[in-house]
């Protein structure tokens, strides 16, 4: 084998090594800077098992006594979307985004 061999074959290995380490994380941090996450399905055992809706007002106000209809996810703590979005990041569902307009049992109101 030539020596040349070897050198090509390690700059082929190193690209591929950071290839695959940086790719995903720009592709991530894309995604995350356009706002592009995928919505929480309803469907989702743990929006399920959240009472997660997509609208407030769905609730099942039986199976959630505390619910309130006033108590929507741009009013939580745990909301991390922008003022005015209709859709935004919630620290309960990693990587997914929740409707502003929706509730879930871990509601928390933002501090006045």
């Amino acid at each position: 084998m030539k020596q040349e061999d070897k050198l090509q074959r390690r700059e082929f290995v190193k690209l591929a090594v950071g290839s695959a380490v940086v790719v995903p994380f720009l592709t991530t941090n894309q995604a995350l800077a356009g706002g592009h996450m995928p919505r929480v399905d309803e469907s989702d055992p743990q929006a399920t098992a959240l009472g997660y809706k997509h609208d407030s007002t769905a609730v099942d106000g039986s199976a959630y006594a505390n619910h309130e209809a006033s108590q929507i996810c741009s009013g939580c703590n745990l909301y991390q979307g922008k003022e005015g979005d209709e859709w935004g990041p919630c620290s309960i569902f990693p990587g997914k985004e929740v409707a502003a307009a929706g509730w879930c049992s871990a509601f928390v109101p933002k501090p006045s």
